[in-house]
């Protein structure tokens, strides 16, 4: 099915012409062929019920067979079985396979739960809808109409369009659409108050935007900022350089990488900036040029952006703070460094501190251009060297957090190239290689880089004078007039300056190995300097495979500007991603309040006393249509899948936390497991919510797909989480969020409790039999018990099919609900306080549920009438007063 729905390429042939490639593929629904690209649009589609699927066989037999379309695959199963309900056993009528087709695409779960809501009817009424979206979704003044057109859009029966309701196809549908999606439609679109201080909002930020790969041997392209403008981004890099005729170049320095003119960076730029975003870019200028090209890259800027640059009318504002990106609207400000005020107005150039990224590589490290004879063979020699190391870099679990470039391997690449663009000896060369292999594999800490800084730091104020972080004497460049005019608001500040000095315009930007340290050391400081200032946190240079550090780290401390390899995506790409949707991915969005005002630790066991919890409670109900895993350890194994779900929390450091279904065997297709999680979160607005499938496997575990959501933009009820870069597959989850006051025992969940085991165990209560729901005459929805064809009913084999399997190796449970209640342990008593008590059961989400109610037997499944039950208060708001 997934094969299906990602498409494949043919030749549509044509009388006269030499033929139309086309790509062909099965649409979302699963109901129809369609192809682009077409003139067509919409209408390009054939639907699947009009296809012949086998030669049919006609004459004077008016009962028109398929002949033998399923044999070979469905003739054992029972669903196949169950449709074939004619004497001609082994084949299916046109009619017969509708129905067989219909029941392989029936949802349990859907079916279910559509059951819980209409009185065990095939259908929803408009007033039993209402009542679901009301209750489940959690949705507020939904009007007739609108549920008239949700009939009209998803009801796939003309017949129910009629009367008015929905049956189980379009109740199936309506779940699967954007409506029932996980993430909350509002979000994308700018929600946001947009009016506050830049400094209150957290900038999606990119590092070497121009490159396409690793840091050494990648292309520079302008495409990249194209991209990355139009995904949101809104802080770009620019690394200026002297180039040939006067013209500056833009490049990454002492590297490999290719170079593009800096008036086709800037040109590309304006061009992109705004077309579907409103809100300022920010360039962060990386300034290596002479006097004269500086001066090439202020007119450019000038001639190209024109009135983009023009800030007047918020400059004269109230100076102490900085102005409001909705202020700022379709401007662009240059990030970069200013003349010292002390110098004379008409100055035409000065002297300013050199800092930037470069700086991090020790001179004996950085490559320096030569024309040495063996330069080509040994550059040659290095970048198949490079690739191959890169390509096993890449080989690792893809939610491996531990993925550093090593300084190992940067400082015997850059010592082995130098060595031989003086002299080519590939004796020499090979043992340097061999070293860079044995060290390829291991890890350098963030801190002890940082404990080496430092002693070189203070080694250099010993023996005196101005030194940078790694114990030399800073450099400083000339600055022309010209280019310092064009920094406003943005004015780059040296990292080694105080966090409690400076300007609301001034920024200062950290390696991420020096603000790991602030982070560690001074992370109040950090975060109160971030209320009134910019910072820009850039991956280390010893990144050269262009892999991104954890920007969660850095937004815990209000780190606005974080910037990442936009060109590697991963892990903590997805989180970037994730990050910036809540507000219409625009790549402004609004910190917490108490991270804008206020100060709080964000390292404490308890960061926020008097700020409200949040309880968040997930129900992993389902999966559907989980793909092998593409890159799988033991490779194409033809096996079916073994999956399990695993939910992390990203966000303060006592918020973070992993937790994980049991793992079903050998179902891809539509795995049950019908467990709860829970999670408690001190600043939920900060927190990200990870999903994500994997495969099990007896030696590892292999990586299906994920899907990250702010918590901000969960929606409450059922909902399908889609896993990311994949058309159709997805898990079924039920989302419910209660606040938390004082302090918060962790529940104690009982997953073999499913409302699947309920109505299993209730197997005298039989439900209506599927096929009826698909075919309405007399005949087919004659009592299953009547005929002697079927040993079982649908419904029984229904509720057969959908019990939860048990984790490998772990036998499954089954406890009474009192057993249940009982073995919930008492927090408050240490070991010797005797016998457990027996007391009430936390509610995990509120018990007007149906299905919970189904659980706590306060609703029969005869008798639906029964619903309005006592229920308390605090059920009903879904509030939680713990002592």
């Amino acid at each position: 099915m997934s094969v299906m729905q990602s498409g494949t390429q043919m030749v549509k042939l044509k009388a006269g012409s030499k033929g139309l490639v086309r790509l062909f593929y099965l649409d979302e629904h699963r109901s129809c062929i369609r192809w682009k690209p077409s003139r067509k649009s919409e209408k390009a589609k054939n639907h699947i019920l009009m296809i012949t699927l086998h030669k049919f066989v006609s004459g004077r037999n008016s009962n028109v067979k398929i002949v033998q379309i399923c044999q070979l695959e469905f003739t054992t199963c029972s669903t196949f079985q169950e449709a074939d309900t004619d004497d001609q056993q082994g084949t299916l009528t046109y009619e017969e396979f509708s129905v067989f087709y219909k029941m392989m695409s029936l949802r349990r779960d859907l079916f279910l739960l559509m059951m819980a809501y209409s009185d065990r009817k095939d259908h929803l009424t408009a007033e039993e809808l209402t009542n679901f979206l009301h209750t489940e979704q959690k949705m507020t003044n939904v009007t007739s109409e609108y549920v008239a057109e949700i009939v009209e859009k998803f009801e796939v029966s003309d017949e129910n369009k009629e009367r008015g309701v929905l049956g189980i196809e379009g109740f199936t549908s309506f779940m699967r659409s954007p409506t029932c999606d996980i993430f909350n439609p509002l979000h994308n679109e700018v929600n946001q108050d947009m009016e506050q201080p830049l400094c209150n909002y957290f900038i999606a930020s990119s590092h070497n935007t121009y490159l396409t790969g690793d840091q050494l041997l990648s292309h520079s392209k302008t495409d990249m900022y194209a991209w990355v403008l139009q995904s949101g981004c809104r802080c770009v890099e620019v690394d200026c350089w002297d180039g040939p005729d006067g013209e500056p170049m833009v490049q990454h320095g002492y590297t490999l990488t290719s170079k593009i003119p800096f008036k086709s960076v800037i040109e590309t730029i304006n061009k992109y900036a705004f077309i579907n975003n409103k809100y300022p870019v920010i360039l962060s200028i990386e300034n290596h040029c002479n006097i004269q090209q500086q001066k090439k890259i202020a007119q450019y800027l000038r001639e190209i952006f024109g009135d983009k640059l023009d800030v007047g009318d918020v400059l004269s504002r109230d100076s102490k703070t900085l102005p409001s990106p909705h202020s700022l609207q379709g401007k662009i400000l240059i990030k970069g460094k200013r003349l010292p005020a002390y110098l004379s107005a008409d100055a035409e150039e000065g002297e300013v501190s050199d800092d930037d990224s470069a700086d991090e590589i020790e001179e004996d490290f950085k490559l320096k251009s030569s024309n040495g004879n063996g330069q080509t063979q040994v550059e040659s020699h290095i970048r198949k060297k490079l690739d191959s190391l890169l390509k096993e870099s890449r080989i690792v679990d893809k939610e491996d957090t531990d993925s550093f470039s090593i300084r190992a391997l940067l400082r015997a690449t850059h010592q082995g190239l130098q060595k031989n663009l003086r002299q080519v000896k590939f004796s020499k060369q090979q043992r340097l290689l061999a070293e860079l292999n044995r060290h390829s594999k291991s890890r350098l800490t963030c801190q002890s880089v940082e404990k080496e800084e430092d002693s070189q730091e203070r080694s250099g104020r010993e023996a005196g004078g101005q030194f940078n972080r790694i114990g030399r004497k800073r450099k400083t460049i000339k600055l022309s007039r010209d280019l310092s005019n064009l920094v406003v608001f943005t004015n780059s500040v040296a990292s080694q300056e105080c966090l409690n000095d400076g300007t609301p315009g001034d920024v200062l930007s950290f390696s991420e190995t020096r603000a790991q340290s602030l982070v560690n050391h001074k992370a109040e400081q950090f975060l109160t300097f971030n209320q009134r200032q910019l910072s820009r946190i850039y991956p280390s240079a010893y990144r050269i495979d262009s892999s991104n550090f954890n920007p969660q780290f850095y937004w815990n401390v209000g780190c606005q500007l974080v910037a990442l390899n936009y060109q590697t995506d991963g892990r903590m790409m997805q989180l970037n991603r994730s990050k910036f949707m809540v507000n219409g991915g625009i790549g402004y969005v609004l910190k917490p309040p108490p991270m804008c005002k206020g100060s709080f630790n964000p390292f404490s066991d308890d960061p926020l006393p008097a700020y409200p919890k949040k309880q968040l409670v997930l129900k992993i109900i389902s999966g559907q249509q989980l793909p092998k895993p593409p890159d799988s350890m033991l490779g194409d194994r033809g096996e079916i899948i073994d999956p399990f779900v695993e939910v992390e929390i990203i966000g303060l450091p006592i918020d973070c936390c992993k937790e994980q279904t049991r793992v079903v065997d050998d179902n891809g297709f539509n795995p049950v497991w019908e467990e709860t999680l829970s999670f408690t979160l001190h600043m939920a607005e900060l927190a990200l919510v990870r999903f994500l499938v994997w495969d099990h496997d007896p030696i590892g575990r292999d990586f299906i797909g994920q899907r990250t959501v702010a918590f901000s933009s969960l929606m409450p009820g059922y909902r399908h989480v889609y896993l990311e870069g994949l058309t159709e597959a997805s898990i079924f989850v039920h989302v419910s969020v209660h606040d938390v006051y004082g302090k918060w025992s962790p529940l104690v969940l009982n997953p073999s409790f499913t409302i699947m085991h309920f109505l299993g165990a209730s197997k005298n209560h039989q439900l209506r039999g599927i096929r009826g729901f698909f075919n309405r005459s007399s005949k087919s929805s004659v009592d299953t018990n009547t005929s002697g064809l079927r040993k079982r009913s649908i419904s029984d084999h229904l509720l057969r099919r959908t019990a939860s399997a048990p984790a490998k190796g772990r036998k499954k449970t089954k406890m009474a609900l009192s057993e249940s209640v009982a073995s919930i342990s008492d927090h408050g008593n240490g070991a010797d306080a005797g016998p457990l008590q027996p007391r009430a059961p936390l509610i995990h989400r509120p018990i007007s549920m149906p299905l919970d109610r189904l659980l706590q037997g306060q609703l029969s499944i005869c008798a639906p009438d029964n619903e309005e039950n006592d229920i308390g208060a605090d059920s009903i708001t879904g509030e939680y007063f713990c002592a």
